[in-house]
């Protein structure tokens, strides 16, 4: 059994006596992706929200959310390594987690290329490599996935865009910057996010325009893709397509229903949709497997000018 080494998206080198054959994925994309990958059977341990594909998923055991691991839970388990993300997963419970002897694959891609690349680093850990079946199928599938990542960018270099808003939370509303995944994942879908250039302030009433920001030497460190905005930056922003994502927050017909009030070129041709939020969010293969669906709703509203 040969020996695997890979790197994680924290440039950390990790050693393995032989593939991986017992995880634990703290990610709910992850969990969708070793299932892409042929390697369903190899995971012991999940989040509550990983819940495609399903039902494959529901007869593993559940360990916490996100947010929230059970660590013990999960040292019991006895996984080769866990599958966790910088962004989606508590850094205390990544130290824990290796603290307590187990191996972190930390994975932080920030487009969609690169969850792509997340992919066939993840085939290495498997050890699809030196696996002439399991390698076969998992190079044809991850052949697949570029392929239609190929197309939408070609797609993308021959067409303009429309300028879009897609929020992910409602109270306080939130979007996202050109720093997060989201934000490529519209532009390959033939979008451009109008809050790209907008990074969030600290503190909470700076964001939203009330206050002076913190100076750069209080903020240093903290995540500045996710900023906190107004109804009155989005009329200013005039967005031609709102997409309104099923999660992380499940926006509702009463959410369309304020931002078709305003004064916006989305809301003059009705072009406010609603749209999978994964496929715009879960990087690796939901995410390229999305890419179709979200640029039909794209589409649907360039068609409206």
């Amino acid at each position: 059994m040969a020996a695997v080494r890979v790197f994680d998206d924290r440039r950390k080198v990790l050693y393995f006596p032989g593939p991986a054959k017992r995880i634990v994925s703290l990610v709910p994309s992850d969990t969708f992706n070793l299932f892409y990958l042929g390697a369903g059977d190899r995971i012991v341990g999940r989040t509550r929200y990983c819940v495609e594909p399903a039902p494959e998923v529901h007869s593993i055991a559940e360990v916490g959310g996100t947010k929230d691991a059970d660590i013990q839970k999960i040292v019991d388990l006895a996984p080769d390594v866990v599958i966790a993300n910088q962004e989606e997963n508590s850094r205390t419970d990544i130290e824990k987690l290796e603290a307590a002897g187990l191996v972190v694959y930390l994975s932080f891609p920030k487009r969609v290329a690169e969850g792509l690349a997340h992919l066939a680093r993840l085939s290495k850990l498997l050890g699809f490599d030196t696996d002439k079946i399991a390698g076969a199928r998992a190079k044809k599938a991850l052949g697949e996935l570029y392929q239609i990542l190929r197309a939408a960018q070609e797609k993308r270099e021959k067409q303009g865009t429309l300028r879009v808003f897609m929020p992910i939370w409602a109270d306080p509303l939130m979007t996202a910057n050109g720093d997060a995944f989201l934000s490529d994942a519209l532009d390959l879908a033939g979008g451009t996010n109008v809050f790209f250039d907008r990074e969030r302030r600290y503190p909470l009433a700076a964001d939203l325009g009330m206050a002076a920001t913190f100076p750069s030497y209080r903020t240093e460190g903290k995540d500045t893709r996710y900023p906190r905005i107004t109804l009155e930056e989005v009329e200013r922003a005039r967005p031609e397509v709102i997409l309104l994502p099923d999660e992380p927050h499940p926006f509702s017909q009463a959410d369309a229903e304020r931002f078709k009030v305003l004064d916006i070129p989305a809301a003059k041709v009705s072009a406010v949709y609603f749209c999978d939020g994964k496929d715009a969010m879960w990087y690796g293969a939901r995410c390229i497997l999305g890419l179709g669906r979200l640029t039909s709703v794209i589409d649907s509203a360039r068609a409206l000018y």
